[in-house]
């Protein structure tokens, strides 16, 4: 049999798995650099991957961050019938041509029907090769593409147009490189080039827009804080209590309150008014935790007018409050987040309403007695 085709090993041991959680801190580390960056390493790189693609060196454009790349690179090229696809075109073709054969070597990775939440005390009922893929992977796509990349994104105010993630492209060059070094997977020799060229590019730089003449390149930040949720597989999210979570060498920032991305005002002036004037419940759920519940409901002018027992959520309360301009229910979500705790969150009412069981049931389109009549909600 092929070794590099063979079914993954049986868990070794502890010390083949603190290697595994070595690598997966260095990776983790690279994708949340705030390190300035290795721009001739990065240009080297790109210019490699523009010669595979068949296309001309590009020369470089350096930007301070992913918003200023939007304000200067140039629209994707539109595909025509018959001509060359344009450069942008052709990477992304060559990249994912590469992950497809990378991902014959290392077998079928996040397979939720074998998703392993958490190391068992006794790995030796798993194969090293599970734990990697339905383990260690996941949890870096959702710490480095979800949360960080993810929020970076949902801030731009331009569309980014077809480009790369530089530092965040991490999270699947980290699990190919888990196999080459802990699996013992080996892949071939031209694959293993250019995987090390995106290697050097996650290691280098941040986002990048490769056009036909031009490369437009970002910085990569100046603060990036996080917050652990999982000691197990090392899952982190966004968060910082007091200022920016992501911050960019021109003053471009995104704020997050663990791990939801909110407006500045919620982490830099909550104030109660603009709480309740914040349509967005998530929104306005981290800006009352920002402040607290008891500091917001004073600061608001609430009074607590009624509270029951929460059918729908056993061993919690339904509490209800009124205002001067708003009457919010405080609700307890039914599903335990990752890190243990259950949200808290504050919903509008209809300021007829004066009984807690009724404004439940009013979110959900009930009477009162109905929703009294609910087992469990989520």
């Amino acid at each position: 049999m092929n070794a590099s085709r063979r079914p993954g090993r049986r868990f070794p041991g502890p010390e083949l798995w603190s290697r595994a959680l070595e690598i997966r801190n260095s990776w983790l580390s690279h994708a949340l650099s705030t390190e300035p960056a290795d721009r001739p390493a990065a240009e080297a790189a790109i210019t490699r991957l523009y010669e595979l693609a068949g296309a001309s060196p590009p020369s470089f454009e350096w930007v301070p961050s992913p918003a200023a790349a939007t304000e200067v690179v140039t629209p994707g090229q539109a595909l025509s019938l018959g001509g060359d696809l344009p450069v942008e075109a052709r990477l992304a073709t060559l990249v994912t041509s590469l992950r497809e054969r990378l991902d014959q070597r290392i077998g079928p990775w996040h397979d939720r029907r074998r998703r392993v939440d958490r190391p068992p005390p006794d790995p030796l009922g798993f194969s090293l090769r599970t734990l990697l893929n339905n383990g260690l992977g996941p949890a870096l796509r959702r710490s480095i593409r979800d949360s960080v990349a993810g929020a970076l994104r949902g801030e731009l105010t331009t569309r980014a147009g077809l480009h790369w993630d530089g530092q965040q492209e991490a999270h699947w060059i980290a699990l190919y490189d888990l196999h080459r070094q802990v699996d013992g997977v080996r892949f071939e020799p031209a694959d293993g080039v250019q995987l090390d060229l995106w290697v050097t590019l996650a290691r280098s730089c941040g986002w990048w827009w490769p056009r036909e003449d031009v490369c437009v390149v970002a910085e990569r930040p100046l603060v990036v804080r996080t917050e652990r949720v999982d000691d197990d597989y090392g899952l982190v999210r966004l968060h910082h209590e007091t200022g920016p979570a992501v911050a960019f060498p021109d003053g471009w920032t995104v704020h997050a309150w663990h791990g939801t991305r909110v407006p500045s005002w919620v982490i830099d002036a909550p104030a109660a008014e603009r709480i309740i004037a914040e349509r967005n419940v998530e929104v306005r759920r981290c800006a009352i935790e920002r402040v607290g519940w008891p500091a917001f409901v004073a600061e608001a002018g609430f009074e607590l007018l009624d509270r029951a027992d929460d059918p729908g959520n056993p061993g919690y309360e339904l509490r209800l409050y009124d205002g001067p301009s708003a009457r919010l229910l405080l609700v307890v979500n039914g599903s335990v987040e990752r890190d243990g705790t259950r949200r808290h969150y504050g919903l509008r009412v209809p300021a007829e309403i004066d009984h807690s069981l009724d404004a439940a049931g009013w979110t959900y389109g009930l009477s009162g007695a109905q929703y009294a009549r609910l087992r469990r909600r989520t």
